[in-house]
């Protein structure tokens, strides 16, 4: 009875009771919304289909046409586990497994600078964002990113907080070293901290004499450190490519190849690709926690919650009276964030993706907003105004927990994924509802040879359920088909040229195959490319305007 009657007057035992449930329940969520074959566009191309090939071939290999074969692949390789076993469904609980490790990051840190409340309601905050929920239901790398940086982050105030004992800059540099190995997009992560390594020993240590040389050599530590950990990526594509960052700056590293790539700016590809005016653009840092939407570049293909923007302002709020190294904490974090952010923001493309690094410290610094106006209210003398701001403050966590689970909602009807799990669809039949081009992936399996090598043209380089040896027609937005075309005199030489890289099949997408010749090529192209078609390729197998073909007398 005396628990009971603690818990009634101690409202906050409730909520950390419903915020565990909610924990409970989303990760449930999210368990059941991966329980199904993978059908995501970059698992298909990239992330499942690279480990695919190399345990085909037995080990880690060049792949020339493959352009992000180059990139690094930490998390890749752990799905080999999965693949090697048959159960490519359970790459994505890894992915998520990194979403949940980030969880247990911010709920730990909130833990120890305000309380288990905040650190409960900073968790789900993070877990129940659209994007995170997103990505932890497919097989991407992000969330491996996302992990690593804010580990690498988190451990550098560590370092602060710690009177700059040099185990912990050795385990951040660990991490930021495994955050450019999972993708390049850690290299921000690498130079924002090498920046801000120094610069954070040489303000805020408590040394008489200046702290040149110690800030040197901190800095000079931990990117060694770093670099060590993401030398193996560096080195495989070095030798490979004579760039240890292929595809990144090879116009520079490599001015011998002769290919200079005209770099275009995000300002020009969105005011010529979506016809968007300078101050449409001038807003985009925040238009993206607002039009976010999934799947359409236009809209940073994915979601955040608005409430990410406008929570942080009020842990500023009277920041002077803050504990020391909690100000000195949330200063380092919006450095981070707008250094961050300004690095994607002046690249080729804006996603949320490409962002996400910086998620969990809005996090961070929204749950530090939310304890500011507790604080702030808890100061009003009249008990009623109390209870009124309490109440704007609780139904401003509820709007944004409510966006949230909107989102999760509208996943369900997306990914349909009861169908899959009460077996109403079998896995072709669910993978078909979602990825068109399958049936032609399993005709091919099922009747080509085993030799047989199949040229994809239009697919969208989807190659993951192909368990044929395929190559893109596609590569660095040049077309081989085009390419050899143009050099060809007879239909018999441009049959010589294609069947010359050992290609026996095509597989095309006609919907946008078509449209292509009439668009691209001239009337004379178009007249021979016809003629070549009926007189060297037989169309094998047609469905949903996928077409298998085959090249002479292939088989």
């Amino acid at each position: 009875m005396k628990k009971r009657s603690e818990m009634i007057r101690d409202p906050r035992k409730w909520l950390i009771i419903v915020l565990c449930g909610l924990t409970g329940l989303l990760i449930l969520s999210m368990i059941i919304l991966a329980s199904v074959p993978p059908i995501s566009r970059d698992a298909l191309v990239h992330h499942l289909a690279i480990p695919k090939l190399y345990l085909k071939h037995g080990a880690i290999y060049e792949i020339p046409f493959m352009i992000f074969s180059y990139y690094p692949m930490n998390l890749d390789l752990l799905y080999l586990i999965p693949l090697s076993l048959g159960k490519d469904i359970m790459a994505k609980f890894i992915h998520f497994s990194f979403a949940l490790l980030t969880a247990c990051l911010i709920f730990y840190y909130l833990r120890r600078r305000i309380n288990i409340l905040y650190a409960f309601l900073g968790a789900v905050f993070f877990l129940s964002i659209p994007i995170i929920i997103k990505l932890s239901i497919t097989v991407y790398v992000d969330l491996g990113l996302v992990f690593f940086s804010t580990a690498s982050l988190l451990l550098v105030l560590k370092w602060l907080e710690c009177g700059f004992r040099v185990r912990f800059l050795i385990l951040s540099a660990l991490f930021c070293g495994l955050a450019m190995g999972t993708k390049y997009n850690g290299l921000i992560t690498f130079l924002i901290l090498t920046l801000l390594v120094p610069f954070i020993y040489s303000r805020y240590n408590n040394n008489s004499v200046p702290g040149f040389v110690g800030s040197v050599r901190y800095g000079v530590l931990f990117l060694c450190i770093a670099l060590i950990l993401f030398s193996p990526w560096m080195i495989r594509n070095y030798l490979w490519t004579y760039n240890p960052i292929f595809p990144l700056y090879n116009e520079w590293l490599n001015p011998q190849q002769g290919v200079i790539q005209r770099y275009m700016s995000l300002f020009t590809i969105r005011s010529s690709m979506y016809d968007e005016s300078w101050w449409q653009i001038a807003l985009l840092p925040v238009r993206i926690f607002f039009e976010g939407r999934d799947g359409n570049p236009q809209y940073f293909d994915g979601r955040l919650n608005p409430f990410l923007l406008f929570l942080p302002f009020f842990a500023f709020y009277q920041i002077g009276a803050d504990p020391r190294d909690i100000r000195n904490e949330k200063k380092i974090m919006l450095a981070f964030v707008f250094l961050f952010f300004a690095f994607a923001f002046f690249g080729k493309e804006l996603r949320i993706r490409y962002i996400a690094p910086i998620i969990p410290i809005l996090v961070i610094l929204s749950i530090f907003g939310c304890s500011k106006m507790v604080e702030r209210v808890n100061k009003f003398r009249s008990q009623f105004t109390r209870k009124i701001a309490i109440a704007g403050i609780v139904l401003i966590l509820c709007v944004a927990f409510l966006m949230n689970a909107y989102y999760l909602l509208n996943q369900y009807k997306y990914v349909d994924p009861f169908t899959y799990i009460n077996g109403t669809l079998t896995r072709d039949e669910y993978i078909e509802k979602y990825r068109p081009e399958y049936p032609a992936m399993r005709y091919m399996n099922e009747n080509l040879p085993m030799d047989a090598r199949i040229l994809f043209i239009f697919v969208g380089n989807r190659g993951y359920y192909c368990d044929r040896e395929y190559i893109f027609d596609m590569n660095n937005n040049r077309s081989m088909l085009h390419k050899f075309l143009m050099a060809s005199e007879t239909t018999e030489e441009l049959l010589l040229r294609i069947q010359g890289k050992g290609i026996t099949h095509l597989l095309i997408f006609y919907n946008i195959f078509d449209q292509w010749v009439k668009d691209s090529l001239t009337i004379e192209e178009q007249t021979f490319l016809k003629q070549f078609f009926q007189k060297h390729v037989r169309l094998m197998y047609l469905k949903w305007g996928y077409g298998i073909s085959r090249l002479g007398n292939s088989t």
